[in-house]
């Protein structure tokens, strides 16, 4: 199968690069801009390589080595950034629903792209400090991702959809949360958050939070 690939496509095979941008193409297949630029769309043509955004490309399933994780496409999408929010909370098993984008905090300012992967969607955040609450994880076939702690997720949602919840019971009915592992969250990540984000509201929740474990009414 590997003689049959566009020559760009079997590079990015060989060296096992499954995700790579034009500047990678740039520095690894000779030629001129103009003969490189048309391996790239004879590849796309051809349903070898993904056009994820404009300058970063990966290689179709039927030519990766490993399975991508698309959490790990995120930050190369738009960033700095980390899966958060609604992704967040259903890759910790915080709630039921399936969700169908990629939710992401982001540095700059918030965009969406919709993409052959999927849709990521990218909020800003204002905070003291970025990834504060966030785990740099890696998954069965070494992708690495940036992940925000269910806590951090939370907060996130708070500040950007600013739910008229009076007490974190209404946000576990609100959201289905699940109430054990809302009352088994860690008091120190509580407080660290509550100094780090500029938001008066997440702030003000991540307190109540606190306030309801010490009180042990969660």
């Amino acid at each position: 199968m590997v003689f049959k690939m566009n020559r760009l496509t079997q590079h990015f095979f060989k060296a096992d690069k499954p995700v790579f941008t034009q500047a990678d193409v740039a520095t690894s297949i000779p030629g001129t801009d103009f003969s490189r630029h048309a391996l790239i769309k004879r590849a796309i043509a051809k349903d070898e390589i993904l056009n994820i955004r404009r300058g970063l490309y990966c290689l179709a399933p039927p030519y990766q080595k490993r399975p991508l994780n698309v959490y790990s496409i995120a930050q190369r999408v738009y960033g700095p950034s980390y899966v958060s929010l609604e992704s967040a909370l259903s890759y910790h098993g915080w709630i039921p629903e399936a969700v169908y984008a990629c939710t992401c905090a982001s540095y700059p300012e918030s965009r969406q792209f919709d993409t052959p992967l999927g849709i990521f969607s990218y909020k800003r955040v204002p905070q003291r400090v970025f990834f504060a609450g966030v785990e740099r994880l890696v998954d069965a076939s070494a992708n690495v991702f940036f992940m925000a702690s269910p806590a951090k997720a939370l907060a996130d949602y708070i500040y950007l959809h600013r739910p008229k919840w009076s007490t974190i019971g209404a946000a576990i009915e609100s959201l289905r949360l699940d109430p054990g592992e809302v009352a088994n969250a860690s008091a120190l990540e509580l407080r660290e958050l509550a100094n780090n984000y500029r938001s008066r509201r997440a702030r003000q929740f991540l307190s109540d939070w606190l306030k309801a474990l010490a009180e042990g009414v969660v």
